[in-house]
């Protein structure tokens, strides 16, 4: 995992990543794509209205513990399937 690179969908307005919260007291966890075109697909399916107000940035694995920690997120989603979408969770400690 950590000598791979992801993607991420950030917001272009605020700076914020796209994350799933399972509830409202979670952190949520930050959404990965294996390829950038797998994150644009995500978008158009699931949220094509503010697709444009979407920015993908890779960043690699290597950088993802720094990431979780600042930004204070419970883990990491990597979507396998984002026309389902299929989800993998992982928990960050």
């Amino acid at each position: 995992m950590l000598s791979e690179v992801y993607y991420l969908l950030r917001s272009k307005s605020d700076g914020r990543y796209l994350i799933a919260r399972p509830t409202a007291e979670t952190a949520g966890y930050l959404l990965l794509f294996r390829e950038s075109f797998d994150a644009l697909s995500y978008l158009n399916t699931h949220a094509a209205e503010v697709a444009n107000r979407f920015a993908v940035e890779s960043i690699p694995g290597t950088q993802l513990g720094g990431l979780l920690k600042r930004w204070g997120f419970s883990g990491v989603g990597i979507v396998s399937d984002p026309l389902l979408p299929k989800v993998e969770f992982l928990q960050h400690n």
